[in-house]
């Protein structure tokens, strides 16, 4: 078996290179060729030295067979190790025990990895069961989760990173306890719901006053551990008294932390990976070519191995792998010859884990570049189409298929709109690479200046064949009529037949319209044929248009004046005969359904009706097409002005246009049975499920008919008639709805239904048409209505943050900060450096500033205390110069409206303190939060100055939704502080 050149260049020593005049040394590109392979291959290397976990079942478990894969290479490249780091998250648990007198628990784990393990954990070792974390780890090695009050089943969802130094003697270990708090005897009684509760009483006096209950603990030996783990374990007693302790959620990630290999020291993880994937990929695809097989995109297990451990150990995210994936396919497409289906895959997982923000500019810089080569070079293929894919090739066909398939759907991609500015066009990309294939083909221009060389060649023998003998008086005949100059001895005739032909108009409009009357009384509004939705009348109607207007070109009027005042007469004789049928059509309706009574049949009818409208609508909108108004302009552009003709043509007709919409209307409106359910609704005092079942059956039975027996642009019409109808009825519902986010939600949820039903998948109405101005509100309006007051306190901060990012004034002044996370340690350094320009707030024109720091939302951070500089006297430009730490995990950090709040105070002696202003500084931009390793530098922070803003002291729509929840504790609280801040403001509206 071949295994990829990765060979080291110990052989060849770097060639020493001068330039002209004594620069510095240049180094040729094999050169550095050469020396990126070597460190590539160290990095594998290092990667299969120090493997962590137990090997997957797909991949290869024995090192050596690894290690032959890569060749072998000296040990001197791979002596110092890595800090072996396990990240765990504590998800949840479930079924744990109730330790309080209220049958519930207040639960917070402790967890440590024990570096050597005297003995295998195993449930037999009683002995070994009963050592808890604290006595078996050191203090700083402990990390301990939040306390989650009162519950069976609590969520955490915190992330720590351990680090150890050996696998094989080192095990992990978790702590489930029960947060005792000091409480009253008469407080306990107030909680006690049953016997059970009553015990606990009793079991709690005997023990020390605050002393935590154990919940149970997990075990874990290292060395048993995949290198990704995500599972539910058993939580274990240390006594046998209630051995079912229900189960936590883990999930553990092993990885490595300050690799010694050269690429690791000096390169990112990504780029480091996605140079090793583009290697691995490139020798795959040529030991196919070698074997005559097409590479199908999947890798061997070696490969795979290799590149899951080095993904995992450098702790790269799903999302970053795909994209180094689409980075080395990509490029390698362009050189080596494989399928262009392997690309499809990247580009999905991509567009499905798109988010702009976790990437850093370089990296969106790389992947635009490399959708911008792929695009070029996929067209630059295209135009040798007949070179890459020539039909003589078996499956060329495919292969152009393909290609063209991953162009469009690269193209469609959300990254690729975003990070593209410039999008191309591709289709006209795409025909102007295929013209090429077309030039051997004459133009049009080129075809006709051969048809007219053929018809000159005609005239010639024909010339030729009259010149003839035998045919002198055909000759002389032709030669008199082809030599006549002037007109024709009949001209001006015209103007015999000038004063019948108002007559003929008056004719033919009577005719018209008497047929259309008969056309109308025999129709018994039915379909005329199985797949037309219109009735007899309009076939009668259009035969009429049909013969006004062969009238009209039979006539030809030469005189222009007079041309178009004979246009106006058809025109408004055509409209008075379109406004007649409606008014006559509609009462032969009316007319059928009283002699029948049956409401099935009538619905059947305005159906016919609306349709033999539109139809009638669409024969109007032809008419400047059959009649040629254009020319008619032309001609008469010498003696009637273009605004003449649009006042009276053109108006005229629109005007019976918008008559026949206004019918339409007035046919669907005044339909009971298509309006009557939605109606109905507001009777109801609270709009719940129960009252939109009957709109939704409605909506199933009925529309379903309408669509059958109306044509499209009636249909939906109809359609969007309904919808205004239905919001209105949602909005009377949402306006006399009690303040319970239940009802909402239930509201909200029977809208976003509604919206699916009108959409159906394309087929109903226009997304555009759906989301008017009343939807848009309504939706917003329900979307914050059901949501939780939690949420609603992020967004509340949210939009906090987005004033702060909007606001450029300093007329409060603005404070300076340098912030920095480091993610080892899970720590948020903050130092307030100073403010500048505060109002003064004191009477002697000064202000005693001081600055407040809380992390917010609270329930986010609720053991998070707030910190206080100090208060400098005197001072509108306080030099501050301190630093705090708040200990916060990452994923805290990226919740939404997670934010540092900064509010400058007054201070004051007597009474409270005036506010200065406050500032938001969301955490979610923490230089350092997204870092792989502690690399950044606390000197090098940038200095951030927040400009100070005051609350508007009108409201907020948010503020009023939660102050609506009166039994709602931590709501009422938050809207209490927040209506403090804004009686404090400055801003005036």
């Amino acid at each position: 078996m071949d295994h990829p050149k990765l060979l080291l260049p110990s052989s060849l020593p770097p060639p020493q290179l001068t330039g002209l005049g004594g620069e510095a040394p240049v180094l040729p590109h094999w050169w550095v060729m050469e020396e990126m392979l070597a460190l590539l291959y160290e990095e594998v290397l290092y990667t299969i030295l120090h493997r962590l976990g137990k090997p997957e079942q797909h991949h290869v478990a024995d090192a050596q067979e690894l290690y032959a894969y890569v060749q072998k290479v000296g040990p001197h490249l791979l002596d110092e190790s890595p800090i072996f780091c396990l990240k765990a998250t504590v998800k949840e648990a479930k079924g744990i025990l109730g330790k309080d007198v209220s049958g519930f628990s207040d639960p917070y784990c402790l967890l440590g990895i024990e570096a050597k393990s005297q003995e295998p954990a195993h449930p037999d070792h009683k002995k070994r069961m009963k050592a808890v974390v604290k006595d078996l780890i050191p203090e700083d090695q402990i990390h301990r989760t939040q306390v989650i009050n009162q519950t069976l089943s609590p969520v955490w969802d915190e992330t720590f990173i351990l680090e150890f130094e050996d696998t094989e003697t080192a095990s992990f270990h978790l702590d489930m306890w029960d947060s005792d708090t000091v409480e009253s005897v008469r407080h306990k009684l107030g909680e006690l719901t049953d016997l059970h509760g009553l015990k606990r009483i009793f079991k709690d006096a005997r023990k020390d006053k605050g002393q935590d209950d154990f919940l149970g603990n997990v075990v874990l030996r290292l060395k048993d551990l995949h290198c990704w783990d995500d599972q539910w374990y058993q939580l274990e007693p240390r006594t046998e008294t209630y051995p079912n302790r229900g189960q936590c959620h883990l999930q553990f990630l092993l990885t490595h932390k300050k690799r010694a290999t050269t690429s690791s020291r000096t390169q990112p993880s990504y780029t480091v990976h996605r140079h090793l994937l583009q290697q691995l990929v490139s020798y795959e695809i040529l030991q196919h070519q070698a074997g005559s097989i097409a590479w199908d995109g999947e890798l061997s297990k070696h490969a795979s191995t290799v590149l899951y451990l080095h993904a995992t150990q450098k702790d790269l995210s799903d999302f970053h792998q795909v994209m180094a994936q689409w980075l080395a396919y990509s490029k390698l497409y362009q050189s080596l010859e494989f399928n262009s289906n392997c690309l499809l895959h990247q580009i999905t997982s991509i567009e499905y884990q798109w988010v702009q923000e976790r990437l850093r500019p370089e990296q969106k810089a790389e992947l635009a570049e490399s959708f911008q080569s792929l695009l070029t070079y996929g067209v630059s293929l295209i135009r040798r189409y007949r070179i890459i894919f020539p039909l003589s090739v078996p499956r060329s066909t495919e292969r152009l298929q393909s290609l063209l398939r991953v162009l469009v759907q690269m193209c469609k991609m959300k990254a690729f709109r975003e990070l593209c500015t410039l999008s191309p066009n591709l289709p006209q990309m795409v025909s102007s690479a295929l013209k090429v294939l077309f030039l051997p083909l004459q133009s049009m221009e080129e075809n006709g200046k051969a048809l007219s060389r053929l018809l000159l060649e005609v005239v010639g023998d024909l010339q030729q064949w009259v010149m003839a003998p035998g045919h002198c008086c055909a000759a002389g005949e032709a030669g008199a009529f082809i030599h006549r100059d002037g007109p024709l001895a009949l001209s001006n005739f015209h103007q015999w037949f000038k004063e019948a032909v108002p007559q003929w108009l008056q004719k033919a409009y009577t005719i018209a319209l008497e047929r259309a009357q008969r056309a109308i009384q025999m129709d018994q509004l039915t379909p005329f044929g199985e797949h037309n939705k219109h009735s007899t009348s309009t076939v009668d109607l259009s035969t009429c248009y049909a013969q006004i207007v062969k009238t009209w070109q039979q006539l030809n009027w030469p005189d222009p004046e007079e041309a178009f005042m004979i246009m106006v007469k058809l025109v408004e004789d055509m409209c008075k005969i379109a406004l007649m049928y409606c008014r006559l059509i509609k009462e032969r309706a009316e007319a059928l359904s009283l002699s029948e009574q049956n409401e099935g049949e009538a619905a059947n009818r305005l159906c016919i009706v609306v349709n033999n409208i539109k139809q009638l609508r669409l024969l109007i909108l032809k008419l400047p097409s059959q009649l040629d108004w254009a020319h008619l302009e032309q001609r008469t552009g010498a003696v009637i002005d273009r605004q003449q003709i649009q006042n009276t043509l053109h108006n005229q007709l629109d005007s019976t246009v918008s008559c026949l919409d206004h019918e339409v209307q007035d046919v669907l409106c005044l339909s009971p049975c298509w309006l009557e359910p939605p109606c109905a609704l507001p009777n109801a005092p609270l709009l719940s499920l129960q009252s939109i079942i009957p709109l939704m059956k409605f909506l199933e039975s009925e529309l379903q008919y309408l669509n059958e027996h109306l044509v499209q642009e009636n249909f939906k019409s109809l359609l969007a008639l309904l919808w205004h109808h239905t919001l209105a009825v949602l909005t009377a519902a949402t306006a006399q709805q009690v303040p319970s986010a239940q009802h909402y939600k239930k509201l909200h949820c029977a809208l976003k239904s509604l919206e699916l039903c009108f959409h159906a998948e394309g087929c109903g109405l226009p997304l555009e048409t759906l989301h008017t101005a009343a939807f848009l509100s309504l939706d917003t309006h329900l979307a914050l209505c059901s949501t939780t007051s939690r949420k609603l306190i992020q967004k509340y901060f949210s939009n906090r943050i987005q004033q702060q990012l909007d606001t450029s004034s300093e007329k409060y002044g603005a404070v300076t900060i340098k912030a920095l996370y480091r993610p080892s340690e899970q720590k948020l350094r903050v130092e307030v450096l100073n403010a500048v320009n505060l109002i003064p707030l004191d009477s002697n024109g000064s202000s005693d500033p001081f600055v407040q720091l809380t992390l917010e939302p609270r329930h986010e951070f609720p053991e998070v205390v707030a910190r206080t500089t100090q208060c400098k006297r005197n001072e509108l430009h306080p030099l501050f110069d301190e630093a705090f730490d708040f200990l916060i995990p990452p994923e805290k950090c990226r919740q939404e409206g997670a934010c540092l709040l900064l509010t400058v105070f007054d201070y004051d002696t007597l009474g409270a303190n005036d506010l200065e202003g406050e500032a938001f500084f969301p955490l979610c931009h923490l230089p350092g939060l997204d870092a792989d390793e502690d690399q950044a530098d606390a000197g090098r922070v940038p200095q951030t100055r927040l400009p100070l803003i005051h609350p508007k002291p009108t409201g907020d729509e948010i503020l009023r939704l939660l102050e609506s929840r009166k039994g709602d504790k931590e709501a009422q609280a938050f809207v209490k502080l927040r209506k403090q801040r804004a009686k404090q403001s400055k801003e005036t509206q």
